[in-house]
């Protein structure tokens, strides 16, 4: 019985935590004039992958390193089968052009990448620092990238992100 009342506790503090971090990195990104696209792309999928990246570090000092990436790799199947065909189920789902011609083929790129790195039965620490490298190298893109839009529509982002105190509908 205990487990099952931790088991629910926990879900309830993840979800509180997820969506106070996600809320909070939001209004800080919107702050410093980064686009709506950047946000989703960088400070809500972290926010929403965090439950992964505790569960793939743990499972990694505790030698189980099959769960970290089988957690990243079933996560990733699910998000975009699932939670993106459920998402379009409910409410077509408007698709930016960068979308289609930059992030889509780089997640396929990146995903063709890990799989070679697997493919020798394991992904070493230098491998791992590539990722990683790879990581801040697309962030640091992002940023830029986002100075460079309009006006116009960072002006649009943070006139409907401050009329409430609920995260906008484009970034759920």
């Amino acid at each position: 019985m205990m487990t099952v009342v931790m088991l629910v506790v926990g879900g309830v503090l993840l979800v509180v935590g997820a969506e106070g971090l996600v809320r909070g990195a939001s209004r800080l990104a919107a702050s410093m004039g980064i686009s709506p696209i950047v946000i989703g792309l960088t400070v809500v999928a972290f926010g929403t992958s965090s439950p992964e990246l505790a569960v793939s570090v743990s499972s990694a000092l505790g030698g189980n390193s099959d769960i970290a990436l089988g957690n990243v790799v079933g996560s990733n199947i699910f998000n975009v089968l699932f939670i993106l065909g459920v998402t379009a189920l409910i409410s077509p789902l408007v698709v930016h052009e960068r979308i289609i011609f930059l992030e889509v083929p780089l997640l396929i790129v990146i995903s063709a990448v890990t799989l070679g790195m697997a493919a020798g039965g394991t992904i070493n620490r230098l491998e791992g620092v590539i990722l990683f490298a790879a990581l801040l190298g697309y962030l640091v893109f992002l940023v830029r990238q986002s100075k460079k839009e309009s006006k116009a529509v960072k002006a649009e982002y943070e006139s409907e992100f401050s009329e409430t105190d609920e995260t906008p509908k484009s970034l759920v």
